[in-house]
């Protein structure tokens, strides 16, 4: 039997302090130093970052970060979806998608023209996840880092 899912934007620290962990422990990030709790909770006071939780008996279990662009071509913001990661015990359960049409349906009421997200074209399991969630447009992009902290 599948666990009941509730799935909610982010309410506080802790529930951010949590996803990041989800985040650690799927994406294997050894070494990450966490920034400390007064710039997280900065940064959830803006209104440019959010994040969504899908929970299962009060547990959070995965979730995705979003970043909100203001662009100059609409006055309607865009949703740039960061990080989505569920745990592996969790995966292939439907939980991502269904974090990607709550995410979806949170920014049409929010008024948001759109959302997207990139996945490294090496991943072939993030690109058929993304492909499962029937996007409205698939676009080939290269993406360029420039690293300003070792510059």
């Amino acid at each position: 039997m599948k666990p009941e899912i509730e799935i909610s934007v982010i309410q506080n620290i802790d529930e951010l302090n949590t996803l990041i962990s989800v985040f650690e422990d799927v994406f294997e990030m050894a070494n990450f130093k966490r920034p400390d709790t007064a710039y997280l909770a900065n940064l959830l006071r803006k209104n440019t970052f959010f994040g969504v939780v899908a929970k299962t008996n009060g547990k959070i279990i995965g979730g995705l970060t979003v970043y909100v662009l203001d662009q100059y071509y609409s006055a309607k913001p865009l949703a740039y979806i960061y990080d989505l990661a569920v745990l592996t015990d969790f995966q292939r359960q439907g939980i991502g998608k269904k974090l990607i049409i709550y995410t979806n349906d949170y920014c049409r009421k929010e008024g948001f023209e759109g959302a997207f997200v990139q996945a490294e074209k090496a991943d072939d399991y993030a690109v058929d996840f993304y492909r499962l969630t029937h996007p409205t447009d698939e676009m080939q992009v290269v993406h360029f880092f420039y690293d300003l902290k070792n510059n």
